[in-house]
């Protein structure tokens, strides 16, 4: 049975994956970046819980990363509406349906990448903060 925590992030990725760009969960950048774009979905770091003792609970602000990823002439427009899809995607259910207190996504922050031969790369890392409870921290 799969903890909490690894329920919430498949759940996001699941969001995520309804996307029209290619989705992937923990993989390194691959040598092609489709046309429609590539989210790559890091798990991060769950930090340090705020613990209620009655009934004991952990409450986390689970910070999850979304690496998004565009190549191309139109990158710019394509790196655009692929953050807006990504911020509509998480807006759609807040809670991931009920699972989590609340999902926000941050600001990216954008670079382009040069690639030697081809056309250079827009992507930025999208902090992504899961807040959710539980009552063991393994669970």
């Amino acid at each position: 049975m799969p903890t909490t925590r690894e329920t919430i992030l498949t759940a996001l990725h699941t969001r995520l994956s309804a996307l029209p760009a290619t989705t992937l969960r923990g993989h390194v950048l691959p040598e092609r970046v489709p046309a429609a774009g590539l989210l790559i979905l890091r798990d991060g770091e769950p930090g340090e819980p705020e613990v209620t003792l009655s009934p004991l609970r952990y409450h986390y602000q689970h910070r999850a990363e979304i690496e998004a990823v565009v190549q191309g002439a139109a990158r710019d427009a394509a790196f655009d509406t692929l953050c807006a899809s990504v911020g509509a995607a998480i807006a759609a259910d807040h809670t991931l349906g009920g699972l989590c207190d609340w999902v926000e996504a941050e600001a990216p922050r954008p670079v382009d990448l040069p690639v030697e031969g081809a056309a250079s790369l827009k992507a930025a890392v999208i902090p992504v903060v899961l807040h959710y409870s539980m009552a063991d921290q393994l669970a």
